[in-house]
């Protein structure tokens, strides 16, 4: 960490799974937190398939980082990608090491990590992926980012527990700071955040959820 940087509040949930206290949520799900990645960021975004040399990614909420390193995993072709994800409370190295361990498939690309998050680093290299964290609230940082993403996970706490990432105005950011035909996918099927979404151009899709969650959300931007 570094002297700036705000750690977040923690529980541990059979003393494995992470809980923020400030939010009162789980950092993923109880079913299965790679298993629910895969569902519904890489598939509700339609990856692998779409990715390409310079595709690029964009997050709002790194946590643990398994959404990262699932999407490393995932990332079967040659082509270099890039990895965007906005963190206001950023986890340290041993809380995250704790966590990853539940996933031992992440084990190629988790030490890696580790070592990198650990010695302060916020962007990291891997042999096909650049990554870079931007620490702060996401309603500061977002609108000052120059990049635009080929596809959003959308992973903040939950709406109810924290509206404040989930609001109109940075809904708005995100469509703004998407590439024509950008996508995004996020756990959440909540009304009014389907309608923050459509209002800033995307067209909405309902779809299955994982697990216990019966719907989620996914969009393609076509109105930015």
């Amino acid at each position: 960490m570094t002297p700036t940087e705000q750690p977040p509040d923690l529980d541990w949930r059979d003393q494995a799974i992470p809980v923020s206290r400030r939010f009162d949520d789980p950092y993923f799900s109880l079913a299965g937190g790679l298993e629910e990645t895969r569902h519904v960021f890489l598939t509700g975004n339609r990856l692998p398939e779409r990715l390409r040399d310079g595709f690029r990614i964009a997050e709002l909420g790194f946590g643990t980082g398994l959404n990262l390193l699932a999407t490393l995993l995932a990332h079967r072709g040659d082509g270099h990608l890039f990895f965007t994800s906005f963190e206001a409370f950023p986890m340290p190295a041993g809380d995250i090491a704790r966590a990853l361990a539940a996933f031992p498939e992440t084990a190629p690309f988790a030490p890696a990590f580790l070592d990198q998050w650990a010695s302060g680093a916020r962007r990291l290299r891997f042999p096909k992926l650049t990554a870079e964290i931007i620490v702060g609230d996401a309603r500061e940082t977002l609108p000052g980012w120059t990049g635009r993403a080929d596809a959003w996970f959308l992973d903040g706490f939950s709406p109810a527990k924290n509206p404040e990432l989930w609001s109109d105005d940075l809904m708005a950011e995100v469509a703004r700071h998407t590439a024509p035909g950008g996508t995004f996918a996020t756990y959440t099927a909540a009304g009014h955040v389907r309608r923050a979404l459509a209002d800033a151009g995307f067209t909405v899709t309902r779809t299955a959820g994982f697990g216990r969650k019966r719907h989620m959300s996914v969009g393609i931007l076509t109105n930015g």
